[in-house]
């Protein structure tokens, strides 16, 4: 993977630093009856809630001691080649998934693979297909194909939510069909509202542009985009629809021209205050939405007409191939996908994998994980638009900024993505 290299050559800057904090607590050559945990999940968070309680379980269970330490979700990205690779390698940690990270890894070695384990802990039966895609990845780092090199334990996706007591005012009403959202869109436009919460500048527009093109799209789309299978024609139906129907929607005043300069954290925002009715976003503002929105009632729904929708599994357990105690590792991680562990996580806001049903009680969390169980059941998770390249996120968002701005025509923005798309993957497969 030629890609490597720049990732290498940026994370050894840092490698020290963490180096020195990672060996603070213990000692560099590992204790047999210590588990050394890392991960960048904050304590308050669904993970961090059921994590915790996991390693309460461990410890009673095995009477081995869990040395844990959090790390920022940087600090694990962009030090993990050097890390992983000396002895002060954890037992095992969250690690992002994709080709630009534990794909990278695990193609240089740095990775235990898990195929004997999944299998003698019965962990494949527990994940959807969808699901393993991002837990497996072939010699060339990339995914879908090969060992298994991680296990995800939480899962996420892209849905909409909307403000109910706005949809009432106005007199619509939740759309199940995709012509049926239009007609909301445009509702509150011709009330003067704008209906979308939007951001060009970050991730949000460049999921939704994705979600449009899927609506056009198959499987065998996917699998193109996401896993190089064939070439993607970025003057084709798909794209074309989806770049299209942006521009539609800023024309008719469904996302202002002012997305193009706001970040996610904006149009977040500006769904939690009450000034946009509609906002596409991830699972993982739900916690936040739960927490922050008091002055209306909210939910959700999938986009209308989707068989295929933005998300994947979560980030993933790793063990280290340097790691002194792999069979400690290996028992974490089961423990992690207990069901009470998994309920305790979806009671909490996050999107478990395996929680039985009847174990989640909160009402706002069912309707969540109704959502994200719906997409699994027709295999619908489609992972994110700018997965294919480690640069494609910052070059999609560019490419709709410009769309946003009306500097660059749909066609224009297709080609200039599709040149950058593909030189990117060139640089990956070769």
């Amino acid at each position: 993977m030629k890609h490597t290299r720049t990732l290498a050559v940026a994370a050894s800057v840092a490698v020290a630093a963490l180096a020195l904090s990672g060996c603070s607590g213990s000692d560099a050559g590992g204790d047999e009856n210590t588990l050394r945990l890392w991960h960048y999940e904050g304590a308050d968070s669904a993970m961090g809630i059921a994590w915790a309680e996991a390693i309460e379980v461990f410890e009673e269970e095995t009477g081995a001691t869990v040395e844990f330490e959090e790390k920022s979700f940087e600090q694990i990205r962009s030090t993990a080649s050097q890390v992983l690779n000396s002895d002060e390698a954890p037992d095992l940690l969250e690690y992002n998934k994709g080709n630009a990270t534990a794909g990278l890894l695990s193609s240089e070695g740095l990775l235990t693979p898990l195929d004997d384990v999944v299998d003698e802990y019965g962990w494949g039966d527990q994940l959807a297909p969808a699901l393993q895609t991002t837990a497996k990845y072939d010699e060339n780092g990339i995914m879908g194909s090969g060992s298994w090199y991680g296990v995800p334990n939480y899962g996420e996706f892209v849905q909409v939510y909307y403000n109910k007591d706005a949809f009432a005012e106005a007199g619509v009403e939740v759309p199940t069909t995709f012509a049926e959202f239009e007609d909301v869109l445009q509702a509150f436009a011709d009330q003067g509202t704008t209906p979308l919460a939007e951001s060009a500048a970050e991730y949000p527009l460049g999921q939704l542009w994705y979600q449009l093109a899927l609506g056009e799209a198959d499987r065998q789309f996917v699998n193109d985009y996401q896993l190089y299978e064939n070439p993607i024609d970025w003057s084709g139906d798909e794209i074309s629809y989806a770049t299209e129907t942006v521009k539609d929607w800023v024309d008719a005043g469904y996302i202002s021209t002012d997305a193009s300069g706001l970040k996610a954290e904006d149009a977040g925002v500006s769904f939690i205050s009450g000034d946009a009715p509609i906002f596409y976003s991830g699972s993982w503002w739900y916690g936040r939405f739960v927490n922050e929105i008091t002055d209306f009632e909210w939910g959700t729904f999938l986009f209308p007409e989707a068989e295929l929708s933005p998300g994947s599994a979560g980030n993933m357990w790793v063990v280290p191939e340097r790691a002194q105690n792999k069979e400690l590792a290996y028992e974490f991680i089961d423990i992690t996908m207990r069901p009470e562990i998994q309920a305790l996580l979806g009671n909490n806001g996050g999107v478990p994998v395996a929680a039985e049903e009847a174990d989640i009680t909160d009402e706002k969390s069912q309707e969540l994980i109704a959502n994200f169980n719906a997409l699994n059941e027709m295999d619908g998770i489609s992972f994110y638009p700018d997965w294919p390249t480690p640069t494609f996120y910052d070059e999609l968002n560019a490419g709709l900024q410009e769309l946003v701005n009306g500097t660059k025509s749909p066609s224009e923005v297709q080609q200039q993505l599709g040149e950058q798309y593909q030189s990117g993957v060139d640089d990956i497969v070769g």
